[in-house]
């Protein structure tokens, strides 16, 4: 009895304990949710994203655009006295022209958003507020051409302010 008894214990502690434990079968069913489709994209807080990359990017250019402006109005100053270098009046002619040229590049920015806007259904009841930016930046675009850089810069500030009212508009 004892040897049958020893046997009983030693084979007891070899049998798996989980064996005795588990009690229902596991299956191996593959996860569905690597499979399910993912939602779109929410459309209104896109435009929100690019409505305020566009308020940062103006905000950031009527800064710069402050200081060249005085730099340019300082030049001019000095040009109608005959005081500067061909070199200074120079730089300055390019300052001009790459003004204009970052102008336009704004306007047509702007266009695009005002496009989207106005041809995006989740979009359009944010156009009315929308429109009209880009015409902002046209008369900016103008009075840079006239060497009215500080009043351009004064213009985008306008169009900074209808695109915060715009983003106000899509946070509601």
């Amino acid at each position: 009895m004892k040897g049958i008894t020893a046997l009983l214990i030693t084979a007891f502690l070899f049998l798996p304990t989980t064996a005795l434990s588990q009690t229902r079968k596991r299956s191996t069913k593959a996860s569905s949710r690597a499979t399910k489709p993912q939602p779109p994209p929410d459309l209104a807080r896109d435009g929100a994203a690019r409505v305020a990359k566009q308020i940062k990017d103006l905000t950031r250019f009527v800064y710069v655009l402050g200081g060249v402006a005085k730099g340019i109005e300082s030049v001019d100053e000095a040009t109608k006295r005959n005081e500067v270098s061909p070199a200074v009046l120079e730089k300055t002619q390019k300052d001009k022209a790459t003004i204009k040229t970052s102008i336009q590049t704004v306007r047509e920015g702007l266009d695009q958003l005002e496009i989207d806007f106005r041809t995006t259904p989740a979009l359009q009841p944010y156009y009315i507020k929308l429109a009209g930016v880009a015409a902002g930046a046209v008369t900016a675009e103008q009075q840079a051409g006239a060497n009215q850089i500080d009043r351009a810069g004064r213009t985008l500030l306008g169009v900074v302010n209808q695109l915060t009212d715009v983003l106000l508009e899509m946070r509601k």
